[in-house]
C-alpha cells in the first residue's frame, strides 16, 4: 500500500489500541514538541483524567505491548531520539493509513479518546487540534467520513431525553453508555454542551454571561458582600494566601463585587479584582472604594504593571459557567502570568453536573452553572505544571441555603 493510498478495509482496534491511537494523534498537534513520544510518555497520555472516557490506568508493559501490535499493523512507527542518550519513540500512521484530512483527523481523535458524542460537544472539544468554523462544518465532515467507501463513523439511534444523536467512530467496538436502556433513564449530563450546543459558541456564552451579571449586579452584590462572615473555613483559606503572597500582588479573577478581592485586602494583600461584567465592577469599586477593581476577561490576564508575575490568582467560582473541555486552556492561561513561587487557588461546585438559570434575582437570564469533579480539577492543574497540589471538599451549609458540595484547589507554580 502506498503512503495515500486509502486501505481495503478499515483497521479493527481493542479499546487499548483506540487509546494509544488517540493519544498518539492528540499530542501530535497539542504538544508537537515532544512528538515522537516514549513509551512512558504515551502512557501518561493514556492514563489523563481529563479529555478521556473513560479514565483508564494503564500500565507501562500493557502500553507497550499495544505498541508493538500497532508497529506489526503498520499503525505505528518507531524512531530514535537524535540528540544525547539514544532513546526508541513512537508516532502513529493511522492518518497516513487512513488518508485523513485535518478536519476528519480531528473528530476522529477525540472519537477514540471519548467515545460517542454529538456534533456540539464535538466541536468544543476539538477545539484545540482543528477550528471548525461552526456545527454544520462538523456535521458535514462527519457525513464526508460516513459516506466513505469504507465509513469511518455512524450516527447512532437518537436516545430518550437526548437533546442530539451521537456519533461514533467504526474502528472497533465502543461502549456506548444509555444505548438500549430504558426510557425512564437520564443520560450523564454533558457538560460541554453548554458551550458546544449555545448559539455563538464560547462567544455567545461569554456575552450572556456578561449582559446576565450586569442585569443581576445590584441585587447580586447585596446578597453577597457579606458572605464571608458566615464561611470560617473560606475566610482561613484567603487569608492563607494573603500571608504567603507577602507583598506581592496578588489578582482575582471574577471578582464579582468585590467582597473577597477586599478580603484578601484586609489580610494585608496588595489585591486587584476583574471581572467581566462592568456592573459588577461598578458595584466592587462603589462599595471598596480603596480597592482596585477593573473589566478584563481571566483567559486574557496579563501580569501586573510592576513585578515578573502575580504572586497569587483565585478563580473564586470564576470558572463556573465553563465547559470541562474549556479547563485547559482558561488554567493555563491563569498560570502563565504567575511568578515562579506563585499560587492558583480555584473554588468550584463540586460534581459533573449542569444547573440552568432561567431567572436569576428575578431577572431573566440565560446562565448553565458547571460543577467539576476535585479528580479533574487536580488532574488539570498537574498537566498545567503546578506542583505542591491540594484540594479540600466540603458538603454543603443547608441552613445558608447552599445545594451543592464545594471544591477548593491550591497549586504552586515551581
Amino acid at each position: 500500500m502506498s503512503e495515500t493510498s486509502a486501505p481495503s478495509t478499515l483497521p479493527v482496534l481493542s479499546a487499548e489500541e483506540q487509546r494509544v491511537l488517540g493519544s498518539l494523534l492528540e499530542k501530535e498537534v497539542t504538544v508537537p514538541a515532544s512528538y515522537p513520544m516514549t513509551v512512558n510518555s504515551i502512557r501518561t497520555a493514556c492514563n489523563q483524567s481529563s479529555s478521556r472516557e473513560p479514565v483508564v490506568d494503564y500500565d507501562e508493559r500493557t502500553v507497550h505491548e499495544v505498541l508493538r501490535e500497532l508497529k506489526n499493523r503498520e499503525l505505528a512507527a518507531v524512531t530514535w531520539e537524535d540528540r544525547g542518550k539514544r532513546t526508541l519513540k513512537y508516532l502513529q500512521r493511522l492518518s497516513v493509513v487512513l488518508d485523513l484530512a485535518d478536519d476528519e483527523r480531528a473528530l476522529l481523535t477525540v472519537l477514540l479518546l471519548r467515545g460517542a458524542q454529538p456534533p456540539g460537544a464535538l466541536r468544543t472539544r476539538t477545539e484545540r487540534l482543528h477550528t471548525f468554523a461552526d456545527r454544520g462544518a462538523v456535521e458535514a465532515c462527519l457525513a464526508r467520513m460516513a459516506g466513505r467507501e469504507h465509513p469511518l463513523v455512524e450516527q447512532l439511534p437518537r436516545q430518550p431525553r437526548e437533546q442530539d444523536a451521537r456519533w461514533v467512530h467504526l474502528l472497533g467496538p465502543v461502549d456506548v453508555p444509555g444505548a438500549g436502556a430504558p426510557a425512564v433513564a437520564a443520560p450523564e449530563a454533558d457538560r460541554d454542551a453548554v458551550v458546544a450546543e449555545s448559539v455563538g459558541g464560547s462567544a455567545g456564552r461569554d456575552e450572556r454571561v456578561r449582559t446576565s451579571y450586569d442585569a443581576v449586579a445590584g441585587s447580586y452584590a447585596d446578597a453577597l458582600t457579606d458572605e464571608l462572615d458566615g464561611l470560617p473555613f473560606e475566610r482561613w483559606l484567603l487569608e492563607r494566601v494573603a500571608a504567603d503572597a507577602g507583598t506581592g500582588p496578588v489578582v482575582e479573577v471574577g471578582c464579582g463585587p468585590g467582597h473577597v478581592t477586599a478580603h484578601l485586602a484586609e489580610a494585608g494583600a496588595d489585591a486587584t479584582g476583574l471581572d467581566l461584567s462592568p456592573a459588577m465592577v461598578e458595584e466592587a469599586r462603589r462599595r471598596f472604594p480603596d480597592g482596585v477593581y477593573e473589566q478584563g476577561d481571566l483567559r486574557t490576564l496579563m501580569r501586573p504593571a510592576t513585578g515578573s508575575g502575580w504572586a497569587a490568582v483565585l478563580a473564586w467560582y470564576s470558572l463556573v459557567h465553563t465547559a470541562p473541555a474549556e479547563l485547559p486552556a482558561v488554567l493555563e492561561a491563569l498560570v502563565r502570568p504567575l511568578q515562579p513561587g506563585g499560587t492558583l487557588v480555584v473554588a468550584a461546585h463540586a460534581g459533573s453536573g449542569v444547573r440552568r438559570h432561567d431567572t436569576w434575582f428575578e431577572q431573566p437570564v440565560e446562565l448553565d452553572f458547571v460543577a467539576h469533579e476535585p479528580h479533574e480539577l487536580v488532574a488539570l492543574a498537574e498537566q498545567a505544571g503546578l506542583v505542591d497540589v491540594e484540594w479540600y471538599r466540603r458538603g454543603p451549609l443547608t441552613a445558608r441555603g447552599e445545594s451543592t458540595e464545594r471544591v477548593y484547589l491550591v497549586a504552586r507554580k515551581p
